[in-house]
């Protein structure tokens, strides 16, 4: 799946809709990052005012940060590893359930330049989104480039898949 946008000058522009969007629902919005190390997180934050609408971020670099913080089961990960769909929505329940949020967004990824594999190669990375009454959805995707690249990307497709659900809602 590609990113319909060009990454390094879209995000202010995303979080400046998710700034109007989401307090005029009276939403809120929470993370859990893995790859992205808290891009997510510190482009919303970075936004003045963004603390009516930005409740918090969870960055879970590791597998134990992902059981501790956010109760991702251990053995889910150990099966599928912390690259993968159904961690990716365990990292959403654990979101929502470790915070007042309506809306979670997760990302768990393989940012390079080493690490890939032949079924998890360079560039691989899972976003998923979640409502609060919702069930999860998570979207695999390849992303080329180095390893800012990839993270911008992925930031850039967090960001437009919140928004086109918050649209479909």
């Amino acid at each position: 799946m590609t990113v319909p946008y060009d990454a390094r000058r879209s995000i202010a522009s995303l979080v400046d809709q998710l700034a109007t969007l989401l307090p005029g629902r009276g939403e809120t919005l929470a993370t859990a990052e893995s790859c992205t190390g808290g891009l997510i997180a510190a482009a919303c934050t970075e936004r003045a005012g963004s603390s009516e609408w930005f409740e918090r971020g969870f960055v879970t670099y590791s597998n134990a940060a992902k059981h501790e913080s956010l109760g991702v089961d251990a053995d889910l990960i150990e099966r599928h590893g912390a690259v993968s769909e159904p961690v990716v929505a365990a990292m959403l329940e654990g979101t929502l359930g470790h915070s007042p949020a309506d809306w979670a967004i997760a990302v768990s990824g393989v940012a390079g330049p080493s690490g890939g594999s032949a079924d998890k190669p360079v560039g691989t990375v899972f976003i998923g989104w979640r409502a609060r009454a919702a069930e999860p959805e998570v979207v695999r995707y390849q992303f080329e480039g180095d390893r800012d690249e990839v993270r911008s990307q992925s930031v850039v497709a967090a960001l437009v898949g919140l928004r086109e659900r918050i649209d479909a809602g």
